[in-house]
Formats: C-alpha cells, sequence, structure tokens
C-alpha cells in the first residue's frame, strides 16, 4: 500500500518505556552491598555506551526495538541505584550473621550450603545470592555460629545449624 493511501495516526506507537513498581514492601529499604552497588554503575554505563553504538548504527530495522529494551533496563538499574541504602561489611565482622555475610549451614547433619545475604536487586540463585527478604535469610539474620534455626517450607520443616560467617572480599579488589 502506498504512504499516500495511510494516516499517522494508523502507524504503530511505539510502546512507552515504563518504569516497574519496586519488589521491596512499602516503607522497606532498598538494602544493597558495595559491591552489588559497584556492578550496577558499572551495568548502567555499559548500557548507556551501547545506546551511543546503537544510536550511531544507520540502517538496522530492529533499532527501536533494542533501543527499547536498553533503555527499559536501564530505567530499572537507574531507580534501583537511586533507591539503594549501600550497606559495608562490619570493620570488625563478628561470628553473627548480618547483611552481606556469606553464611554456611549445615542441614541434617551431613549436608552443607552457603549462602550469601544480598539486596533485592543482587539476587543470584546459582550463586547462592538470596535476599535479605527471603525466608531463609530472615531465618538466619542475627545468628551465630553454632545456632540452629527452624525453617518451615513447603517441602516441611527443616533444620540448619550456623557453621561459618565471614565476608567476601568485594568484587575488582
Amino acid at each position: 500500500m502506498s504512504k499516500a493511501f495511510t494516516r499517522e495516526d494508523d502507524l504503530p506507537e511505539p510502546p512507552v518505556v515504563s518504569r516497574r513498581a519496586s519488589p521491596l514492601p512499602p516503607g522497606t529499604q532498598n538494602l544493597m552491598t558495595s559491591d552489588g552497588a559497584q556492578r550496577l554503575r558499572a551495568e548502567l554505563a555499559r548500557l548507556q555506551a551501547e545506546r551511543e553504538q546503537l544510536l550511531a548504527t544507520a540502517g538496522d530495522p530492529d533499532q527501536p526495538q533494542k533501543l527499547l529494551v536498553l533503555e527499559q533496563r536501564a530505567l530499572l538499574v537507574d531507580d534501583s541505584l537511586r533507591s539503594a541504602s549501600v550497606v559495608n561489611p562490619p570493620v570488625t565482622p563478628d561470628d553473627r550473621v548480618r547483611f552481606g555475610a556469606v553464611v554456611t549451614v549445615r542441614e541434617a547433619g551431613v549436608i552443607e550450603t552457603r549462602y550469601r545475604i544480598v539486596g533485592v536487586d543482587e539476587v543470584d540463585f546459582d550463586r547462592g545470592w538470596i535476599s535479605w527478604l527471603s525466608p531463609i535469610a530472615k531465618a538466619l539474620l542475627n545468628k551465630r555460629v553454632g545456632q540452629r534455626v527452624r525453617l518451615r517450607t513447603p517441602g516441611g520443616e527443616r533444620e540448619l545449624e550456623v557453621v561459618r560467617v565471614g565476608h567476601e572480599p568485594e568484587e575488582g579488589k
């Protein structure tokens, strides 16, 4: 069909880039580790560089969609950084489980699992990084080495013993 037979309002409008609702309960701080904030700042810089590169590329029919995806992710990262309350590791670490800690727990006297308690924007299940708002983290926070906690799960009740508590050195240092 010739362009002469179309109206501008017949053309599809580009989708609007929207901000997501916070995954945090209202009034809850967006806690984040210092290395998590550093990773998000690096990602935002990378996204901005990719955006500039994409804008300089002419003739790519997928450019508007690619820009939309980049801008959407950049908005999410920017929102996370703006609302973040960075929590640094304690100056003198003790054996108490705190935000940012790496906790090793033993279950059934044999199985050891390692978790790192991080902010909601840092969660990485493959690395064992869990949100401080997760049921496991809530059960472990403020416990000491040697203490046991009971955790109710859909599969039944579990008992975990805190074996080790530490802080990983910040990445890139």
